[in-house]
């Protein structure tokens, strides 16, 4: 069932708690969106009691949300929220709550702490203290970034990038439906997203990072690398970018090209590095583009998913080894962090985002995610900061949104 609505007098909280609130009482899996500058929010709820798992090739899939862990898994699926039923409505016109179809319940109050304390899948204390502490340690996220540098030095990594995690109580009174309005007035430039799977996570973010974009017969995909605070009344004017943010960002475009070289695709449009603004940070970014019909390429982008993920902006190069040293020394589950999520074949678009600037509930508790590009010019005490930046991204909202 696909459906658009455009209605009047009926606020943007509460037709996302009118969202979540059928979300939740489905009890199944749903996924709420909007893409970057876009007004428009889109939501779909699968009618499936169960897990939905699919194979990565894009073009052959429904309509639907795929989700995709950071660990590539052996049997090459992902999580898949197919839209049994999907609305879209327009932002910037007003709400009625009378145009909303049948199957979405407006709630006048929701409790979202208790249905968000068991959101995710059930773990033990024992598991979740030591996630805690290895994923939240200061001193051993330095002494990852120093361990990373030195193997950097020695010529083993040619750029890694480590992550940690912070986690947060749940506040009392913590409303998820003014969080996530917050995040979409926000971030504009930022794939404002929220999903939902029974027993598998939860998950809600706001991610600059195209991983892959197909639409009609152009696909796209971006560079995104370099981070540093937006400052001044005009900061994407005032950047200056230091060697090392301008030799980490080059290194995910090589990446991104010398996967177009293994498939013998030489025909491409490459715009950039240009600085982006995303939030309150700064990046720089590389745009790629290539017409399917003409390089007679209709299943680019299943093919470039598979090349790219886990890109080299979220693990490093060379991807193997950088992947195997982060699953020795980095000391907790990424899970759904730096994997990818978005719609699929939507209004003949499919929009896959890499999952940064993330969070996830469990427990009573949230935990944040980032991470920070490590080369040999790298200082450990600027990556704590830049990854301190990106945890306040989502981390600002969890605290501050209470009913």
């Amino acid at each position: 069932m696909i459906e658009t609505v455009t209605t009047t007098s009926f606020s943007v909280a509460e037709a996302l708690a009118a969202f979540l609130h059928t979300g939740f009482q489905s009890g199944g899996s749903f996924a709420l969106w909007r893409k970057p500058k876009s007004s428009k929010l889109e939501f779909v709820l699968d009618e499936l009691d169960g897990v939905r798992k699919v194979g990565m090739n894009l073009e052959e899939l429904p309509a639907g949300f795929i989700i995709h862990p950071f660990e590539d898994q052996e049997n090459k699926q992902a999580y898949f929220i197919n839209a049994s039923n999907y609305l879209s409505i327009d932002l910037t016109s007003d709400l009625k709550e009378a145009d909303l179809p049948q199957w979405i319940q407006a709630p006048k109050n929701i409790e979202y702490k208790s249905l968000l304390k068991k959101a995710g899948p059930e773990q033990n204390s024992e598991d979740i203290s030591q996630k805690i502490h290895d994923g939240d340690s200061r001193e051993h996220f330095l002494a990852l970034v120093e361990q990373s540098i030195s193997e950097i030095e020695k010529g083993n990594l040619e750029k890694v990038v480590p992550a940690r995690t912070k986690h947060l109580d749940l506040p009392e009174e913590f409303d998820l439906a003014k969080a996530i309005k917050s995040m979409l007035e926000s971030y504009p430039n930022s794939f404002v997203n929220f999903f939902h799977i029974p027993q598998v996570g939860t998950w809600m973010g706001a991610s600059p990072e195209v991983l892959i974009e197909t639409q009609g017969d152009y696909f796209h995909t971006m560079s995104l690398a370099g981070t540093q605070a937006a400052k001044g009344d005009n900061p994407l004017k005032s950047v200056a970018w230091t060697q090392k943010e301008i030799e980490e960002q080059a290194l995910v475009s090589r990446y991104i090209v010398d996967c177009f070289k293994k498939i013998r695709l030489r025909e491409y449009e490459e715009h950039g590095p240009k600085t982006v603004m995303a939030g309150n940070l700064l990046h720089l970014r590389s745009d790629f583009k290539v017409n399917m019909k003409a390089t007679n390429f209709p299943q680019l982008g299943s093919v470039m998913l598979d090349l790219l993920h886990p890109t080299s902006a979220v693990c490093g190069m060379p991807r193997k080894e950088a992947h195997e040293f982060l699953k020795a020394n980095e000391g907790f589950d990424r899970s759904f962090f730096a994997g990818f999520l978005g719609p699929v074949n939507i209004d003949n678009t499919t929009s896959i985002y890499v999952n940064l600037r993330t969070a996830s509930f469990q427990e009573g508790k949230v935990t944040l995610y980032a991470g920070a590009g490590v080369t040999e010019d790298s200082d450990p005490e600027k990556e704590w900061e830049e990854t301190e930046m990106k945890c306040e991204i989502i981390g600002k909202f969890i605290q501050k949104s209470i009913a």
